[in-house]
């Protein structure tokens, strides 16, 4: 580890080395002058010229098949692209997230081949934006509680119900939607996924929601009401759209995972250089042996992390099982990010409390981590304790 950065030229490949200075350079000079816009509290207006862009350099497709409009490149790369964007704006990497972690991961998970070709491939390209819409406002945590429907009527499918927290709500050009095709079943089971196109006459959005933190392009509740899309708008077969939901979950929380690592060592880099400015009794702030015991917990942790995390995606790539270890990778990053940002605020002492200093934003912006696509609560008892005791998750 060097100035608190883990050793690239061991872990990363010189492809993925330059992809990390690529992302570093859309991110300063394009993001960061808007980060502060996209955070304020009255922002409503969706970035699609940033969320464009990024299609153009191919983030919004970096692992999705070259046949398919994306890149093809690995698992770690993508969390290296979303470390980068975290880094200036969590807000933004969340967008991205939802659009090819969650949403078109559903295409690459369960989607027929017209479907890869007329959705997933413009999607991947940046030509499209899309939405995932899982969460309802008596449905978080326990997603097999929905009550959205979709009923068969003919050749068309019809949906009823409310989606809530949906990023990339007020942008998108497609939802991809999970609804309850079998109104017998419950939990799980009777789960499908179905693309609807967001110009359709039976979808309505409301207002962006006013959040603590992670702000930029926002999110909020879709309506579906007497929604009539074409049959053949069902992702995989009818009933098993919670096998498909999951797969996407497992890579959007190691997503969440490199989200966090982002947010985390942007708070640590201002922290160091605030303890070798800011002067106190004296001397730098750095020089006082508890600040250098917080810089030295901050730095182990983010290296430990990251370290993690790429160990997650080459089991992924590899082909092998790795819902538990994804779930663990999240609830550790995730966590370690609170603790590391609110350390960064506490050696900015005042300052740090202050809407002038960066870290602030990234304070309020780490909680979401631990919340987002399985609490840490749910992670640890419904997938890590069951693995531990050997039952199914």
């Amino acid at each position: 580890m060097k100035n608190g950065r883990f050793n690239e030229k061991y872990f990363l490949t010189d492809d993925q080395i330059m992809l990390r200075e690529s992302v570093q350079e859309f991110a300063q000079q394009e993001l960061a002058p808007r980060a502060r816009e996209l955070d304020a509290w009255d922002h409503t207006d969706y970035p699609f010229d940033l969320m464009y862009r990024a299609g153009e350099l191919g983030y919004l497709g970096l692992s999705i098949p070259e046949e398919y409009g994306g890149t093809g490149m690995d698992s770690i790369c993508e969390m290296i692209m979303i470390e980068e964007i975290a880094r200036v704006s969590s807000g933004m990497a969340s967008a991205i997230d939802a659009h090819s972690g969650l949403a078109l991961a559903a295409f690459v998970e369960g989607g027929s081949e017209e479907q890869k070709k007329n959705w997933l491939a413009p999607a991947a390209r940046g030509e499209k934006i899309a939405a995932f819409a899982l969460t309802e406002p008596g449905s978080g945590s326990d997603s097999g509680a929905m009550t959205t429907s979709a009923k068969l009527e003919g050749d068309e499918w019809v949906i009823n119900g409310t989606k809530h927290w949906i990023t990339n709500f007020n942008g998108c050009d497609f939802f991809v939607v999970a609804a309850r095709t079998d109104p017998e079943s419950k939990g799980a089971k009777g789960v499908s996924v179905f693309y609807v196109d967001a110009k359709n006459p039976g979808v309505s959005i409301g207002e962006p929601e006013h959040k603590t933190g992670n702000r930029g392009p926002g999110s909020g509740t879709v309506f579906f009401t007497n929604c009539r899309i074409p049959k053949d708008c069902l992702i995989g077969e009818e009933g098993e759209g919670f096998k498909i939901l999951m797969k996407g979950l497992d890579e959007g929380r190691l997503v969440i995972a490199a989200l966090s690592i982002g947010i985390a060592q942007d708070s640590y880099d201002r922290a160091v250089r605030y303890a070798n400015e800011r002067e106190q009794f004296g001397k730098p702030i750095g020089k006082q042996q508890i600040i250098g015991a917080y810089l030295a917990d901050m730095a182990s942790q983010i290296d430990l992390a990251r370290t993690m995390l790429y160990h997650v995606c080459r089991m992924k790539d590899a082909g092998l099982e790795y819902t538990a270890e994804a779930a663990a990778i999240k609830v550790f990053a995730s966590e370690m990010c609170v603790r590391v940002t609110e350390k960064a605020v506490q050696i900015h002492g005042g300052n740090g409390y202050s809407e002038e200093y960066i870290v602030e934003r990234n304070w309020r912006d780490s909680k979401l981590q631990t919340i987002g696509e399985g609490t840490s609560e749910i992670l640890r008892c419904m997938v890590l304790a069951r693995r531990c005791l050997n039952e199914e998750y």
